[in-house]
């Protein structure tokens, strides 16, 4: 782990890190994340019963909305030209609840870890609010990065 900050100058004060200097290379960030329910939540959106309509379709679409409004949404990061952006939602009866995983890629200076953290965010968040109409009491956890590949630091693996 490195002992200096990248967004700090040598004052302290917040800064966007020059990236022009790195050459490109693909970078691929991989995060997950959860939505834990009642298992009669999880019943009426595998039944796609509830009011607001497909969950996990419009989940999908947010993830992927999300992910790519990134850097207009965490103050220091770079825009990024994705070149992919997948999130996958897939109904966990042991769970119960969503298991979300998004995958985002591009060719560049710099990684995309944030834009995959925030599209299972923004894709769980939206899974809580078509669903809490049912269920107040649902959980948002577990959002964490998995694996990123390319770039200086070398690639990551956490399992």
């Amino acid at each position: 782990m490195t002992s200096k900050l990248s967004h700090l100058d040598e004052s302290g004060r917040t800064r966007m890190v020059d990236v022009g200097a790195k050459p490109d290379s693909e970078r691929l960030a991989i995060a997950k994340g959860a939505v834990v329910m009642q298992p009669e939540t999880l019943a009426l959106i595998r039944e796609g019963a509830l009011k607001k309509g497909d969950v996990l379709s419009v989940a999908q679409l947010a993830g992927v909305m999300a992910a790519k409004r990134t850097s207009e949404l965490i103050p220091l990061c770079h825009p990024l030209a994705l070149t992919q952006i997948t999130v996958d939602l897939e109904l966990d009866e042991e769970l119960p609840g969503v298991q979300i995983t998004a995958a985002v890629r591009t060719v560049g200076k710099t990684g995309v870890e944030m834009e995959a953290l925030t599209a299972v965010s923004v894709a769980a968040l939206t899974v809580y609010d078509m669903a809490k109409s049912a269920e107040k009491t649902m959980r948002i956890q577990d959002i964490r990065l998995v694996e990123k590949r390319g770039g200086r630091s070398g690639d990551v693996i956490n399992a």
